[in-house]
């Protein structure tokens, strides 16, 4: 008996041993990156011009924000530049960095690897990217969209900032290889399907990221667009996500497709200018003057979309002061 237990221990410290090296050595494995060289017409760049900065807002966490004036809005001169940390004290399995996306931080990545970052998570030497930028959203995305991101970027000026490599806590530092995945490409739908079309929106948007609590890294189940992910704030005090599906009571069943839309151009008018916060006091981490951008006819697709979710009754409590 004694020796079949220690045979069976043997095999299962062999298995368990090779799958580990499995993961940490064989995975990620998403192919090649393309051989893609990418056109920056002038179409592509505004294209991606909107998209960076108003709807996937990629600048969002690639830059630098201003957390004294309200919802952060961004350091002129920042722009691409990265460093935000997103690491425990934000309920993360490690410490992990937008990186920096000005040509200085990727100059020297070609179109296809690029490309294969943003849509399936792995970097230019191979290494799985944690899915704080939802790589697995943009990879659902229309591949001409995610072009017009590329060809956007590069027009970045190029800002000299090193940026660490991310850390992932154990056992994040084998799981983060098996979280890439090969891009699924879709075809942007006509606008004219608004439901479908505010879907395409909404995954470009990734408003499911922050709307859902997590538990290290992962949405909690049966929570979806719920709201309650807590943010600390760098002025202090936590801010927590809104819930954001239609139920009547704690979330927006309630808001009419006017005011749901009047809610974000109020931050794109032309006289707004962000409220200084004090410290301790209440901000926002939506982006709302990025947000604020994205055009009428997008928006109101938006809504149609969260009109059609399923309707979760959770009460959040918008912000504690310690």
């Amino acid at each position: 008996m004694k020796k079949i237990l220690k045979i069976t221990l043997i095999v299962l410290v062999t298995g368990i041993t090779f799958l580990l090296l499995f993961v940490k050595f064989a995975l990620p494995n998403v192919g090649e990156p393309e051989s893609v060289t990418i056109e920056s017409t002038p179409e592509r760049i505004a294209r991606g011009e909107y998209l960076a900065n108003s709807v996937c807002v990629c600048v969002d966490c690639h830059s630098t924000r201003d957390w004294t004036k309200f919802s952060g809005p961004l350091v002129e001169g920042t722009l691409g530049k990265g460093g935000e940390t997103f690491d425990q004290k934000f309920g993360f399995p490690g410490s992990f960095y937008a990186k920096n996306i000005t040509p200085f931080g990727i100059g020297n990545w070609t179109d296809g690897e690029i490309l294969r970052a943003i849509t399936s998570g792995v970097n230019k030497n191979g290494k799985a990217l944690f899915p704080v930028m939802p790589h697995p959203n943009y990879g659902k995305m229309d591949k001409e969209d995610v072009y017009s991101i590329i060809a956007y970027i590069k027009t970045l000026k190029p800002i000299e900032n090193i940026i660490p490599e991310a850390k992932p806590d154990f056992p994040m530092n084998f799981i983060i290889n098996t979280i890439p995945k090969k891009a699924a490409f879709t075809k942007k739908p006509a606008k004219s399907d608004v439901l479908a079309y505010g879907a395409y929106i909404f995954n470009a948007a990734a408003c499911g990221e922050c709307h859902t609590k997590q538990d290290k890294g992962k949405p909690v189940e049966g929570m979806t667009l719920a709201g309650g992910f807590e943010f600390p704030l760098p002025s202090g005090g936590v801010v927590r996500s809104s819930n954001i599906t239609p139920d009547k009571e704690t979330g927006i069943g309630n808001w009419s497709e006017e005011a749901f839309v009047s809610r974000f151009k109020s931050y794109a008018d032309s006289g707004y200018v962000a409220p200084t916060i004090s410290k301790g006091n209440f901000n926002s981490i939506m982006p709302w003057t990025m947000y604020g951008k994205m055009n009428v006819e997008d928006l109101k697709a938006l809504y149609a979309y969260l009109r059609s979710v399923k309707p979760i009754k959770n009460t959040v409590e918008k912000f504690t002061d310690h």
